[in-house]
């Protein structure tokens, strides 16, 4: 019997799909807007092998925190184009869903496909791995991925690069560690580069007030409070979607009497 071929699925140009499902159609809507998926869902099936239509579908729907609908077509995204996705879909589970536990997997992948001191959304690898421990209370693991990140920024760029939120995440980490003074050390660094940055100021004065000073600590958690007021908190952009951690709320200043 002779040998059958096996059919080879031929798809429409991407160029063309992506011009005119995405340029011409999704991307003239708002995200959140019911013809985004539509377009897309027509993207997909003309052309079910770009992991671009999959992660663009899926953006949407985690940043309206429908993480469990977002991530089948994520993982998509990644199984079609791993070295494109697969530190993004990291970032997703660290910043969004909270799966810690998978975005230290995926992290660590990432760091094997991509290198070690590769970055995604404006940070490093083990700058979000520090989040991810810190999270789930493994305090000194936190502290070495905190670290490595302002070591390798240093040897790369120099001090004047180190972001305030490696500072702030390393003194969180001491803070934890009740390494009260080393936890005010990086804090003073961190507001040195961002001022009246009040998450920082706020974790100080709790720094303070467990090293037993609190009328000092009083007056800082006053200022705190103010230039929280103020909008001084922290300005990643995706903070406007998510909490980052240890990021202060409203309802961690005491109430004026």
């Amino acid at each position: 019997m002779p040998e059958q071929k096996k059919e080879i699925k031929v798809y429409p140009d991407e160029k063309l799909v992506t011009e005119k499902y995405l340029t011409n159609g999704a991307h003239k809507y708002h995200y959140f807007a019911p013809e985004w998926q539509v377009y897309l869902d027509s993207a997909i099936q003309l052309n079910p092998t770009v992991a671009y239509y999959y992660q663009q579908k899926a953006m949407p729907l985690f940043k309206q925190r429908k993480y469990e609908a977002g991530m089948p077509f994520l993982n998509k995204a990644v199984q079609l184009d791993s070295l494109q996705y697969i530190d993004y879909q990291a970032f997703m589970k660290c910043v969004f869903s909270k799966d810690y536990s998978g975005a230290i997997y995926d992290f660590n992948l990432s760091k094997r496909i991509k290198g070690e001191y590769a970055h995604v959304m404006d940070h490093s690898y083990d700058f979000y791995l520090g989040l991810c421990y810190l999270q789930l209370n493994a305090f000194e693991k936190a502290a070495t991925h905190l670290t490595q990140s302002i070591e390798h920024t240093k040897k790369q760029n120099g001090e004047s690069w180190i972001h305030y939120l490696d500072l702030f995440y390393l003194g969180i980490a001491n803070m934890e560690l009740q390494n009260y003074q080393e936890a005010m050390k990086f804090f003073d660094q961190s507001l040195a580069i961002y001022t009246n940055f009040s998450d920082a100021e706020y974790y100080k004065a709790l720094s303070i007030s467990r090293l037993g000073k609190y009328d000092e600590a009083n007056e800082l958690l006053k200022q705190s409070a103010a230039h929280f007021k103020q909008g001084y908190t922290i300005n990643e952009d995706n903070a406007y979607y998510e909490k980052y951690p240890y990021q202060v709320f409203p309802y961690f200043f005491p109430k004026n009497k």
